[in-house]
């Protein structure tokens, strides 16, 4: 999907019209429903014309531009995609070209593919546009189903119209085979380049072929995705794990022989083994040359799924999607979307700063469920952490039997925990209220294999997890959203935002890059140095770790016999449109999935007074 398409001879007549931009702004309004920026806008203006007219030196009027166009099953999109004919080969041949105004750039020191740009130093490093380009063309061939055949031709170019290669210098070293860097120095190598890589022919057939190709995994991307999860470990599936594996395997094979669409819903609390059984299903369907695909709402999640599954082959990580990604999907797209996490799935999937007016018809849940032949949720109902998350097995029945699908159930809850304490759980359940009966004393007798222990302070539950952590057991401090969350300082330190008496500690980073030792918002579960801050709920969920310490804030407190959750203090605006019983019932479902995180054990401290009496009166653990 791109925004326009043209010949280069048109676009040439074009980018001298200011009209172009404003057609160009009014397909974007009318597509994301929201403005174009300021520097995409200026993009236009200036750059479009410096390819049009390079591709009329070639000889090139007739070759078909493709304008921002739309990665599958993405946002992304990339500048402009040129469609004709290579003119060896006679076959459908395109280049992916990104279109950079930079005039001075220079290379992240100790990176290979991260540039600083001159006029840009207060923002985040820009990927190298080689990098960039050539990701474009890989993700291409990989969702494309036109260019799984290797006949047809896929190259990529990254124009810096406005550079010299002196100041660029040290971007030039990243070019390959695939794709290629070329600045205003070097302009006369871009046309023959271009000339190398398609005919003078008319490219509309081929503009056509592309747009109207199927979007599916490739096979080679199936294949490599099973060998790295495979090579990861061993699957091993228990009892109902393994049935709900079955189900979905007879459904696909069902589906393929018949126009027939299943719905696998899986329940299952914390540790059930839910993404045990999502990692199984993309290794074995993948091995079988089916089109899967993974999907949370969680980016902590999901990046991390990235980084782990497709470290060694970056193809793979591809697969590994978010829930708002399939809002233009064709209809059973997917032989099978694994939906991971699937308590996160929205009310809808429109941008949030799109009106009620311009979001899409359907629910984000109807929306998956089209995508694929046989969709399968993976939820807990108690992790429902914001307001318009709406993932429960209600909602997902309602709108998979409204489409007229076979729901089939699969429950883990009453089965079996990898690893943590069912008992533990449940006792978690009843102390916030979320089962009736109310808080019971817990027993450590009943689990000798998991520690449910009390601080006095949260220095006593700092020293308990480091020492675990040095003996070997992965640790992490967690706590309620009641304290601010500050930038990084100037020098790139992180603000001790968590102020407890004399006992202070930073939040974990909030972007996707280290700060001085401290990992990124979606690894701090993962690496050791993620001890040394504060997870929240966003970094914390989805995620165990042996050893697990909790403070609660100020936002949820005991009084009497009843919580009551304190609006006044929580610090996290996605709240702010919570009516008060939702407030609550969120605010619990947050703590839930803050204190069921542990594997081995769990530390608590309230700030609270009286919550913290009641704690030391129903768990008889101490920390030393």
């Amino acid at each position: 999907m791109a925004l326009m398409r043209m010949s280069a001879r048109a676009l040439q007549e074009h980018s001298s019209d200011s009209a172009l931009v404003e057609r160009l702004t009014e397909k974007y309004r009318s597509r994301l429903f929201r403005e174009p920026s300021a520097s995409e806008r200026r993009a236009w203006r200036n750059s479009l014309p410096a390819l049009a007219e390079v591709l009329c030196d070639a000889g090139l009027d007739e070759v078909h531009v493709l304008i921002e166009h739309q990665m599958p099953l993405s946002s992304l999109r990339a500048d402009a995609v040129l469609a004709g004919t290579h003119p060896a080969t006679g076959q459908p041949a395109y280049v992916v070209v990104e279109l950079k105004q930079w005039s001075e750039a220079n290379l992240v020191p100790d990176t290979v593919d991260l540039c600083r740009v001159r006029g840009m130093e207060n923002r985040p490093p820009s990927l190298h546009p080689v990098a960039q380009v050539r990701r474009y063309c890989d993700y291409m061939e990989d969702f494309t189903a036109l260019l799984n055949d290797e006949q047809n031709h896929l190259a990529g170019v990254a124009y810096l119209h406005n550079a010299h290669d002196r100041d660029v210098s040290e971007l030039l070293g990243l070019a390959d085979g695939k794709a290629h860097l070329f600045t205003d120095t070097t302009r006369d190598g871009l046309v023959r380049h271009l000339q190398n890589c398609l005919s003078p022919l008319d490219g509309g057939p081929d503009a056509d072929a592309l747009l109207d190709s199927d979007f599916t995994p490739a096979r080679q991307l199936m294949r490599a995705a099973a060998e790295e999860i495979r090579d990861g470990g061993k699957f091993l599936l228990m009892d109902e794990q393994q049935v709900a594996a079955s189900l979905v395997k007879r459904a696909v094979a069902i589906s393929r022989r018949s126009d027939t669409k299943e719905v696998i819903v899986v329940s299952g609390g914390p540790g059930s083994g839910k993404s045990l059984i999502a990692l199984h299903l993309m290794s074995d369907l993948a091995r079988n040359n089916r089109n899967v695909v993974h999907a949370t709402g969680s980016k902590s999640f999901t990046t991390t799924l990235r980084h782990v599954v497709g470290a060694k082959d970056r193809r793979v990580a591809n697969l590994f999607r978010y829930f708002l990604d399939f809002r233009s999907t064709d209809k059973n797209a997917l032989d099978v979307i694994v939906c991971d996490e699937s308590h996160r799935i929205r009310s809808h999937s429109g941008s949030q700063g799109a009106s009620d007016g311009h979001r899409s018809r359907r629910s984000q849940v109807e929306e998956l469920i089209d995508a694929a032949r046989v969709p399968v949720f993976l939820l807990d109902e108690y992790q429902v952490v914001r307001p318009r998350e709406m993932g429960s097995v209600e909602a997902i029945d309602d709108a998979a039997k409204a489409r007229g699908c076979v729901v089939r159930h699969v429950n883990l809850n009453d089965q079996f925990r990898c690893g943590g304490s069912r008992a533990y759980e449940h006792w978690v359940r009843r102390f916030l209220g979320l089962e009736p009966g109310g808080p019971v004393p817990w027993r450590p007798e009943l689990e000798p294999n998991f520690e449910l222990l009390v601080a006095d302070t949260p220095e006593q539950l700092e020293a308990h997890l480091r020492s675990q952590q040095a003996a070997g057991y992965t640790s992490r401090m967690t706590a309620g959203f009641c304290w601010p969350w500050s930038d990084p300082r100037r020098d790139g330190s992180l603000v001790d935002d968590v102020v407890i008496g004399g006992w202070r500690r930073p939040w974990n980073v909030k972007g996707e890059l280290a700060v001085r030792g401290a990992p990124p918002s979606s690894l701090w579960a993962t690496e050791s140095a993620g001890i040394d801050q504060i997870g929240c709920i966003y970094t914390a969920q989805g995620f165990e770790y042996a050893w697990n310490g909790t403070i609660f804030g100020p936002d949820l407190v005991r009084r009497g016999d009843g919580w009551h959750a304190v609006r006044a203090e929580c610090k996290d605006g996605s709240l702010g449109s919570a009516g008060p019983d939702e407030f609550i019932r969120l605010t619990c479902n947050r703590y839930k999935v803050l204190l069921t995180r542990g594997l081995t054990g769990t530390v608590l401290f309230s700030t609270d007074d009286e919550t913290q009496t009641m704690l030391r009166a129903l768990i008889p653990g101490r920390t030393a």
